[in-house]
């Protein structure tokens, strides 16, 4: 679990970057303040969550591997994916309907973190 998901989160904070850097330079005289504020937005969660799961595959390691863990890992994924992916196909579309999506990348960044807690509360590795 442990190299599998921490790479996953380096990609994730290496394409946050990427994507962040692209919005500053290359959207910043095409998007609207509104739009680029949203593009900004899906950029901030998707770095804080690569974070995220960046530390818990190296909790991983101290709490020992678990279903919980595991599936709240994939859900800060998922999480990235619908939330910020939706932020990103708002900003460069302005189709407001995307917006209605990114509720549910909400719940799954909130529904990941829950799983992570409960598998922290649940260890017995010392």
């Amino acid at each position: 679990m442990l190299k599998k998901y921490f790479a996953v989160g380096a990609f994730g904070a290496a394409l946050a970057v990427a994507l962040g850097a692209f919005g500053a330079h290359g959207l910043k005289e095409v998007l609207s303040d509104r739009l680029l504020t949203i593009f900004e937005t899906g950029v901030r969660y998707h770095m804080y969550h690569s974070l995220g799961l960046m530390l818990v595959a190296l909790l991983a390691d101290r709490l020992g591997e678990s279903k919980l863990l595991r599936t709240g890992a994939n859900l800060l994924i998922a999480g990235v994916v619908i939330f910020s992916g939706s932020l990103y196909a708002l900003a460069l579309s302005d189709v407001s309907v995307l917006g209605a999506i990114t509720p549910v990348g909400g719940v799954a960044f909130l529904s990941g973190w829950g799983c992570i807690i409960a598998a922290a509360l649940r260890t017995t590795k010392k």
